[in-house]
């Protein structure tokens, strides 16, 4: 044993091991394992045995309870039942006679071994555990700490429904239960009662250990043994009395709460509810609640349930809903105290929500409980001003604190949203309340402001836009205070940035109401808005104002030249910033570019009379252009990299150009204003020459994109002849990221022109076919892309938009620029690529564009007449290749899933192929495609009854025959591509 003794403290983090090297540690280490694992058990049982009663060290004892424990879990059917009384007889000497002052650990260690006895003997082998176990009166402290450790472990290991249980450790949990009621349970209360009481002074902390145990039986034991005129007055005194410590206090508060939560019949529990009220005078007061937050949440939460159960006809109902608002004075207070370590939040709104849905129409009593579920609300949904600083400029600090306040008061504004549906006045007047007082306080803070506007924003989500648009109860007083409002915290982001949205989310009140149209505009051009002094209130300010003019529209012309003018120094700081800086970051979707959006939408309102409109837009674009042209010139003469400064300003100005586009439609621009369509096509001419000097800086290249879409939405024809020169820049040194943004602007130049696009197309036709057939080659897909990386993404994008390009060329009266001889060497590849995947791909969608694509082909390049084919050899190809691969043997594939929305979709581009083939090549299909049936083991009834559907046009038929094939076992594989195969012929 001496040399395990030391093996043990080396090995440990006793004194010893610290001065031992890793190697000896070690070494000790593999020579405990060695102990423990290959010593026989008996052996190892004595060994351990005698440790504990000649070694003085504490980590020795440990070691030896935690070898004894795992021994007995794993090999506890083959312990003697001699050692297993050595072991029982020796364990409850030593919880007898333990000692409140050895370490904690060892303490718990020898009540969970202990707790596995019991688990394993109780009662049926040694039915006195815990008649030895408990104390003799008057309790000591070391027997009393030891008994409850022990009944502690018992729970969390065996017990507790708290967590989950195997059917094994179900079973011996009731044994021992009902063992236990049997036999000591009266006993076991007579000493917690005893416990407390001799030991709430002389030993606190053994007092609430004790307690707690208590508590953690209260859920199975006889409830009269706590909750009668001895035990409960006892813990009321302990909770609340001054001299009491916070442990043993929160310990009676956790017996009183497991009395309150013991299930029980409903009209049961209104009596022990009713005993619990009139054993503590003033229960109910605000003071209980500050010390006894979880009772008083889990008596309200209990009475609430009575009430439900029974209803308000019932006289212990109205009882139950008597005793809930007595106490709710108590659970408001515990609410409001913000001690997260006393008040378990969840809980209190749990019950606050159940509480609110029980009213219909609420009383005047009522009302004004609502009215301080409000304020808990707001005290809950307030930022703690310990982070004002780190909220305001939105740190790595800050943004934790933000999203951690986001996901807290999704509780919270669910419960808002109830009292508002039940009580919407009261709700109002509430948050008139809170704008009131924080518009007449220089010193209010940040918080109060923010969650005062925050709850007047959510109030807009509730209320209907009927009601906001006509200024319903006391919105029409509240939206012209919010406008007028000038808070002293205002250049705080938090309280810029709601209020802000405040504003927008009641704009519809200003669309009914012009008046207050100018204060509107103020709040967004001045400091409050986009002359804020943070530059992320700034460029949230120019996208809400975006929003607004295009809501407002000709109610905002009068304010036209207004409006420039405030937005003049910010259009300006725009295109001016360094973006270089990293230090500058925000989201793409409010980058400050928004305000040439609102500028653009604004001139282009029809309104505006032409001449107004030219002027406007001159003062708009002349400078950008030639910003760019000057940004060109020097780039030519000093080079452009992709992440310069010049780069980047090019790239900004292209995104201003592109967003002031977004004002204007083709009927404006090329049809009652035709000298606004001049003017952006001059710009179309500048933005050129970028792409035609650079064209290999992507990011640029990028942007000019975007531009182009909008040109080709807004010029319309007119723009055509100038879409080649872009086209073939944009086809220099392209990725798969490159070409799928190429192909996105020419689905979009097909779809928009489309006949009118042939020559345009026939043209750069055979480059994206050369580029596409290196990029979406085979090895592509299978050079080593896991399938989730950006690489693999973008080459899955770019076969997306090449198929909805392949599509649209056949759609659009534009396949016969595939017949061109230029394109032809490209075709029989294509053909053969639309084939595999419509047969094959895993990705259904794209099987059904394919099956698409070939359908149009058909319509296009074929006749009832073979003669007047466009393309000699198509027919064949469809009806021996197509219609047998994709059409019959791909929904014979066992992989197709006629349970599936999607699998379906195409199932019915696929019956439409067949008709269209029927239609275009009659008997040739009719016959080779029943004879693929005939030879997939169709029965010939069923074969001739799709022939006579088909010539009915009645195709839908097959979805029962293909089916049918697969469910008799008669499709094995690919029958096709095995030669020689004989299925079961039903």
């Amino acid at each position: 044993m001496d040399d395990l003794e030391q093996a043990i403290l080396l090995a440990s983090d006793s004194p010893a091991a610290a001065a031992a090297s890793p190697a000896v540690r070690a070494e000790a280490l593999a020579y405990c394992a060695r102990a423990r694992d290959e010593t026989p058990p008996s052996s190892l049982l004595h060994l351990c045995l005698y440790g504990l009663a000649s070694s003085p060290h504490a980590h020795v004892h440990f070691w030896c309870l935690q070898t004894i424990h795992d021994a007995l879990l794993l090999r506890r059917r083959l312990a003697l039942p001699d050692d297993l009384a050595l072991l029982r007889s020796s364990l409850l000497s030593l919880a007898v006679s333990s000692n409140a002052a050895s370490p904690p650990f060892l303490r718990n260690k020898l009540a969970q071994l202990l707790a596995l006895l019991v688990r394993f003997e109780y009662p049926h082998v040694y039915p006195s555990y815990f008649l030895d176990l408990i104390p003799p009166s008057p309790p000591l402290p070391g027997p009393t700490d030891m008994f409850a450790r022990v009944l502690v472990s018992l729970d969390d290991d065996l017990l507790s429904q708290d967590y989950p249980r195997n059917a094994e450790e179900a079973s011996d949990a009731g044994r021992v239960k009902d063992a236990m009621r049997a036999q000591c349970v009266p006993q076991i209360a007579r000493h917690w009662h005893e416990a407390a009481v001799s030991l709430r002074a002389a030993d606190p902390a053994v007092a609430a250990v004790a307690l707690d145990a208590a508590r953690r039986c209260i859920s199975w034991i006889d409830v009269s043994l706590v909750a009668n005129d001895v035990f409960v007055p006892l813990l009321f005194d302990i909770a609340l009395s001054p001299g009491s410590v916070a442990p043993l206090a929160a310990a009676a508060v956790g017996c009183l709460s497991a009395v309150a939560a013991k299930r029980m019949d409903a009209r049961a529990k209104v009596a022990l509810l009713r005993s619990l009220m009139s054993a503590q005078k003033g229960f109910g007061s605000p003071d209980s609640g500050l010390k006894m937050a979880h009772l008083v949440t889990a008596y309200a939460v209990e009475a609430l349930e009575c009430y439900r159960k029974l209803g308000s006809s019932d006289a212990d109902g109205a009882a139950a809903l008597e005793m809930l608002e007595e106490v709710l004075p108590a659970v408001f207070a515990a609410a409001e105290s913000g001690d997260d370590d006393e008040v378990d939040s969840g809980s209190v709104l749990e019950f606050l929500s159940g509480y609110v849905s029980t009213m219909k129409a609420p009383t005047e009593k009522q009302l004004g409980h609502l009215g301080q579920i409000l304020e808990v609300v707001r005290m809950q949904m307030s930022y703690d001003p310990v982070y004002r600083g780190h909220l305001d400029v939105l740190d790595k600090i800050g943004k934790e604190e933000e999203d951690l306040m986001a996901e807290q008061r999704k509780d919270l504004i669910a419960l808002f949203r109830s009292i508002c549906r039940v009580a919407p006045g009261a709700t109002q007047l509430f948050i008139r309340g809170l704008l009131v007082t924080a518009l007449s306080s220089a010193e209010v803070s940040v918080e109060d402001v923010e969650v005062a506007l925050t709850l007047f924003y959510r109030l807009g989500e509730i209320v209907g836009e009927e009601e906001i648009r006509t200024g319903a109860g006391l919105i029409r007083e509240l939206v012209p205070m919010l406008l007028s409002a000038r808070f002293s915290c205002h250049t705080h982001r938090l309280v810029a940035l709601v209020y802000l949205d405040t504003i927008s989310r009641y704009i519809k009140f200003m669309q009914e109401n012009d008046q207050y149209v100018p204060h509107l505009l103020t709040v967004f051009l001045d400091e409050r808005g986009i002359h804020h002094q943070n530059a992320h209130v700034s460029c949230h300010a120019g996208y809400l104002l975006m929003r607004a003019i295009r809501l407002l529209k000709a109610k905002l012309v009068p304010y036209l030249d207004t409006i420039l003018q405030s937005l003049q120094d910010a259009l300006v700081q725009f295109t001016a910033t360094d973006w270089a800086n990293k230090d500058i970051k925000f989201s793409s979707s409010e980058d400050g570019s928004q305000i040439f959006e609102a500028v653009g939408l604004l001139i282009g309102i029809e309104e505006v009379s032409p001449d107004k409109q030219v002027q406007c837009l001159t003062a708009l674009l002349n400078p950008l252009c030639q910003q760019i042209e000057s940004l060109v010139m020097d780039a030519k003469a000093q080079g452009l990299e992709e992440s310069s400064p010049r780069a980047i300003g090019l790239q900004q100005i292209i995104v201003a150009l592109t967003m002031i586009s977004k004002g204007f439609n083709e009927r404006l621009v090329m049809g009652s204003r035709p000298t606004l369509g001049v003017m952006f096509k001059k710009t179309l001419d500048v933005v050129l020459q970028v792409l035609i000097s650079f064209p290999n800086v992507k990011p640029l290249r990028s942007k000019i994109i975007s531009f182009l879409h909008r040109m080709v939405e807004i010029l319309g024809i007119s723009v055509l002849p100038c879409i080649p020169i872009a086209l073939r820049q944009l086809l220099v040194d392209n990725e798969a990221k490159d070409m799928s943004e190429f192909l996105y602007l020419i689905n979009q130049i097909i779809c928009k022109f489309k006949s009118s696009a042939n020559a345009l197309l026939e043209d750069v036709f055979p480059a994206i076919a050369s580029h596409l057939s290196v990029i979406l080659s085979h090895d592509a897909f299978s050079n080593g892309f896991a399938s989730n990386t950006e690489e693999m993404r973008e080459l899955q994008e770019l076969e997306k938009r090449f198929y909805a390009f392949l599509l649209h060329i056949a759609t659009h009266d534009l396949s016969t620029v595939l017949l061109t001889p230029s394109c032809r060497h490209y075709l029989e590849n294509i053909m053969q690529l639309l084939l595999i995947t419509s047969c094959s791909h895993k990705e259904i969608s794209h099987r059904k564009t394919c099956v698409q694509t070939f359908v149009n082909l058909i319509k296009d390049w074929c006749s009832s007449s073979e003669i007047e084919d466009k393309l000699p050899g198509f027919r064949v190809f469809m009806i021996e290749k197509f219609a047998t691969g994709c059409c019959l043997q791909s929904v014979l594939d066992k992989s197709f899933n006629f349970r599936d929305g999607i699998s379906i979709a195409l199932f019915g581009e696929i019956m439409m192929a067949q008709k269209v083939m029927y239609e275009r090549f009659g008997e040739n299909f009719v016959v080779n495609f029943v004879t693929k049936l005939r030879e997939a083991h169709c029965p010939p009834d069923l074969a001739e009854q799709y022939y006579q559907k088909l010539q009915g046009s009645c195709i839908i038929y097959v979805h029962k025959a293909l089916p049918f094939l697969r469910s008799e076992d008669v499709y094995c594989g690919n029958i096709f591509t095995e030669p020689g195969y004989r299925g079961k012929v039903p």
